[in-house]
């Protein structure tokens, strides 16, 4: 009896914490509530319980995504535009290109360590009379890149050690010599999964006074501010016979629209899904044939001709993360000028470039490089949230795993140990032989390498007879 008057207490005390809590919350104010009080408004206000972020010009040096493992283009990439702004990307994705494709490298493969199976790339550099390691290791978790001094060592750390170096805490690290001639092949376009150099957003035109999806999804003239928006963003084209990015719209058949806006910006392609230019459906007041393509996008801009507040959840979508919201000023005028306001989901991070304060651009080429190269660094800032992280670290996964295999038993083959049949077809012999030759061949090299290093002339040859004696013992 005691029990059951103890667990009632409990639960009584359970719910009026949360009667409290509740009478403690106090949501935002509805959008009809905004609008009642009159203008001016701001350019975006959060939805009523929260789960957005609105940038905040006041900010010095607001964070960019590459805080949160993202980082600007190396030297050698794109570099910055005409106005500084910076593109944001993963950068160790674009490394065994830069770094290590068609120079002199080693890579190895792990097979069972804690973090699953790895692999390794490893490069000798010489800068300034200084000796380093440049180093990337992947694994299903991440990709790691770095560079190691090798000064006051006197010797090569193993290769299991350098491994330890990038990350501490992963064990059971066994790993083998890549024996296969078009490995680096394999090793470029898996790093470079995550590259992405098309991209396509939604554009929507919010009209004064209209603060629903359906309102948003049912303009379908446009005006001369929106146009003069659009020619800012990119070009007209046709869709009927299309040849450069489509963005998922059709360019034979006519069901998506007859014309869009499409442009190149750094090197990347852009499709824009403008929502006026998109079918309409007499009757569907959702017009589904426009939210399907708006809808699945990550990113969209929103185009005010006044001043009526946009709420990031007006449209419901599971793929839209990030808005950047444009208010025009005196447009198509000598003096046309543009407000701009930023808000995203909250698990997506802050990114670049931050906005000015006031966040106000007169029209013309430096509000355009803006505007794309935010648009741009938005999705790559909205693949680090929880769900597309999620997604991406299920096919990181599935790839690492289909890159170990395929150079596992291409390795294998090269020594003349893959499966019976393959044996059967090469004979046992003459891939020993032919095996024995490439591997003399390779110890070769390896010694070359390192003679070049004055640190470990001695110990150059004691490692690639290491690798010699390694594999013999392997075929044996």
């Amino acid at each position: 009896m005691m029990g059951i008057l103890r667990s009632w207490s409990l639960s009584a005390e359970f719910f009026d914490m949360l009667e409290r809590m509740q009478d403690d919350y106090i949501p935002y104010p509805r959008i009809e509530e905004i609008l009642e009080k009159g203008g001016p408004y701001s350019l975006v206000i959060l939805p009523q319980f929260g789960g957005y972020w609105i940038e905040d010009p006041e900010s010095v040096g607001t964070p960019s995504s590459a805080d949160s493992s993202f980082y600007e283009e190396e030297d050698g990439g794109l570099s910055p535009g005409t106005f500084g702004y910076k593109l944001e990307c993963n950068g160790t994705a674009r490394a065994y290109r830069k770094h290590f494709l068609g120079k002199e490298h080693m890579n190895f493969y792990c097979s069972g360590s804690s973090l699953g199976n790895l692999i390794l790339s490893l490069k000798y550099e010489e800068v300034e009379n200084q000796e380093y390691l440049r180093i990337i290791l992947r694994s299903k978790v991440k990709t790691l890149h770095d560079r190691i001094s090798l000064a006051g060592l006197c010797k090569l750390p193993s290769i299991p050690q350098i491994a330890k170096a990038l990350c501490d805490d992963v064990t059971g690290l066994k790993f083998n010599p890549v024996l296969y001639p078009r490995a680096s092949q394999l090793i470029v376009t898996y790093d470079e999964h995550e590259v992405n150099n098309t991209f396509k957003f939604g554009v929507v035109y919010q009209k004064s006074g209209q603060i629903s999806e359906e309102q948003l999804f049912g303009n379908n003239e446009e005006s001369p501010a929106f146009e003069e928006f659009l020619n800012l963003l990119g070009d007209k084209i046709q869709l009927q016979d299309f040849k450069g990015f489509r963005g998922g719209l059709d360019v034979t058949h006519g069901q998506t629209g007859a014309e869009s806006v499409y442009t190149v910006f750094k090197d990347r392609e852009i499709m824009f899904h403008v929502s006026t230019k998109l079918p309409y459906t007499e009757g569907d007041t959702q017009q589904l044939q426009r939210k399907r393509h708006i809808g699945n996008d990550i990113v969209a801009a929103v185009f005010q001709e006044e001043n009526t507040p946009f709420v990031p959840d007006m449209i419901a979508s599971n793929f839209l993360h990030a808005y950047i919201v444009v208010q025009v000023e005196d447009p198509c005028t000598d003096h046309t000028s543009y407000k701009v306001s930023v808000t995203a989901r909250e698990d997506v991070p802050p990114f670049g470039p931050s906005l000015p304060n006031p966040a106000v651009f007169k029209k013309g080429p430096e509000f355009r490089e803006f505007l794309l190269t935010k648009l741009i660094n938005a999705e790559n800032a909205c693949y680090k949230s929880d769900k597309f992280a999620k997604l991406e670290g299920r096919t990181r996964a599935a790839l690492i795993d289909n890159l170990h295999d395929e150079i596992h038993s291409q390795t294998m083959a090269m020594l003349g140990l893959g499966s019976d049949e393959d044996k059967l077809e090469n004979g046992s012999h003459h891939g020993f032989l032919e095996s024995f030759k490439g591997l003399k061949t390779a110890a070769a090299k390896l010694l070359e390498v390192l003679k070049e290093s004055r640190l470990q002339r001695r110990a150059g040859l004691a490692c690639a007879l290491a690798v010699c004696f390694y594999f013999v013992l392997q075929i044996l």
